[in-house]
């Protein structure tokens, strides 16, 4: 277990829970025990995994999050605690009638915090690079909500500077891609916890709102750590001639919720950061202001 992240990666095993334990076993024999209270998510990976429903109870009251994974270690389905906050009833309320300028302003904060993070990603990896110009200048005219999509414009630019030329982002592709996957399921995971633990709903965005997506909110808070994944994954690229996951690679990925932000309460493991961006959110649904926190990353030269 790495920062709270428990995976089930080998196939026919049996995961339970015993004496505040959650226990693994194959069909004869115990494997491991990990203690429920340090768990933040449970990630199913292999194929053929059984699950009891006290373990699903003990890890809801936990405000653990279960990611079931499809090829690619992309993830299929979310189980969330659904009452991790005795005043989720009045925060959901507070969510639901959020006006647009609100929203507005909060996703071009995420938006700013993003293009900031890919630029200080790219400074880290390549410190005269010529399009870490054109991200700070993207920055800049990020305006409420984001009209111009400066979102998109700053990705066309950051990920052929950071990958490659022949790079593109594709969730099925055999290549960095698979890292960047898995690194991102994980953040996903305690993205999800973290709005949970908040009261919020995930289904409700601030900015994505597709019809089938029921963890819009999470997509939306996300956005501004995706950059510490693309970092480590541009050093996994860079020093393995394969990128088949292995467990070293998922303990490197797994890690970045301990890197430590510059949060406003001084420097905080991503895990926390995540944790107070998401109630930060509420305060601002509930004073109809934006009081949003998100943490920053430290200076290029301090990244994992």
């Amino acid at each position: 277990m790495i920062g709270g992240i428990v995976e089930i990666a080998e196939p026919d095993r049996y995961i339970s829970v015993h004496r505040g334990f959650l226990k693994v076993s194959d069909t004869q024999t115990e494997l491991g025990r990990v203690p429920l209270d340090d768990i933040t998510a449970l990630i199913l990976s292999a194929p053929q995994v059984t699950i009891s429903k006290n373990l699903m109870v003990e890890l809801a009251e936990q405000k653990a999050v279960i990611v079931t994974c499809g090829r690619n270690w992309h993830p299929l389905s979310l189980t969330l605690p659904f009452a991790a906050h005795h005043q989720a009833a009045g925060i959901l309320h507070d969510q639901i009638d959020v006006g647009a300028p609100l929203k507005k302003r909060l996703w071009q904060k995420v938006v700013k915090a993003k293009i900031a993070h890919q630029a200080k990603v790219l400074a880290h990896h390549e410190p005269s690079h010529p399009k870490l110009k054109e991200l700070e200048i993207l920055e800049r005219r990020v305006k409420s909500g984001d009209p111009d999509n400066m979102e998109a414009q700053a990705a066309r630019h950051y990920w052929t500077a950071l990958m490659g030329a022949d790079f593109r982002r594709d969730r099925s592709a055999d290549n960095s891609n698979v890292f960047l996957n898995y690194g991102y399921t994980v953040l996903r995971a305690a993205t999800a916890r973290a709005i949970c633990a908040a009261g919020l709903h995930p289904a409700l965005g601030i900015h994505h709102h597709a019809r089938h997506n029921a963890f819009a909110l999470v997509d939306d808070l996300m956005e501004p750590f995706r950059p510490l994944l693309d970092s480590l994954v541009r050093k996994l690229a860079t020093g393995h001639e394969s990128t088949a996951l292995t467990p070293e690679s998922k303990r490197t990925l797994a890690a970045v919720l301990q890197q430590d932000l510059l949060a406003e309460r001084g420097a905080s493991p991503l895990i926390n950061c995540l944790g107070r961006t998401a109630q930060s959110l509420a305060e601002s649904f509930a004073t109809k202001n934006d009081v949003l926190e998100i943490a920053q990353i430290k200076p290029a030269q301090n990244l994992l």
